[in-house]
């Protein structure tokens, strides 16, 4: 059996796929694609799949991975072509690997948001982001499967970002934690600028990359 890593984007309108929709999508993929893929045993038999860092809700990826098993030496191209023909538009294989690196070696994902308001110009949203950015504390409130929600402080986790005006807002470029420990979503970072300043801003985001903890791209 030989393991292989298989590289997809997930835009457009299937970023409104939940994960487990998503799954289900790649797994009536593969069962058509009719490649030889191992299958998990048990009662329940179905193609194995697993997906190192699932992606939220509502956000587009451009780097997202599947890992599956083969049980036959198979061509990649093949792979990639098989599988397109059985996706949706928002959902593109671009590559197929050699899984270089462990799932769990993954420490941060790295993010490109675009940042808008109704309620303020651009040049005011982006002081108010640049100044909560360069706070000493930022605290919010994270809901945790243990302890229900609770009041964090992310601003040590803020500290690997690039900010940018842009037309109509601005454009945050930020790497955070998002290894098996601890995980911030960006979506934390909005309820600050919301809790801060009582201003409603939307976030359009798309993950870029996936880093392990020496800052390398994920392979």
């Amino acid at each position: 059996m030989k393991d292989v890593r298989v590289w997809f984007t997930k835009k457009d309108e299937c970023k409104y796929i939940s994960h487990l929709d998503l799954n289900r999508c790649m797994l009536r993929a593969l069962h058509k694609s009719k490649i030889p893929i191992w299958h998990t045993e048990g009662f329940n038999v179905h193609p194995y799949a697993t997906f190192p860092l699932p992606l939220s809700l509502g956000f587009e990826g451009l780097k997202e991975c599947m890992d599956i098993r083969l049980v036959e030496e198979y061509d990649y191209n093949s792979i990639k072509e098989k599988l397109n023909e059985s996706l949706p538009k928002g959902l593109r294989v671009y590559d197929v690997t050699d899984p270089e690196m462990k799932a769990k070696e993954i420490t941060y994902s790295v993010f490109k948001i675009k940042i808008t308001s109704e309620e303020i110009s651009a040049d005011e949203l982006y002081t108010k982001l640049d100044e909560l950015l360069s706070k000493d504390e930022v605290l919010v409130e994270k809901k945790t499967k243990k302890k229900g929600v609770k009041e964090i402080d992310i601003k040590p986790y803020l500290d690997k970002y690039k900010l940018e005006r842009n037309i109509g807002g601005a454009i945050l470029e930020i790497t955070l934690p998002a290894g098996s420990v601890t995980n911030i979503n960006p979506t934390l970072i909005q309820k600050a600028v919301e809790r801060y300043y009582s201003v409603d801003v939307y976030f359009e985001v798309t993950k870029t990359d996936m880093l392990n903890k020496n800052l390398k791209s994920f392979k």
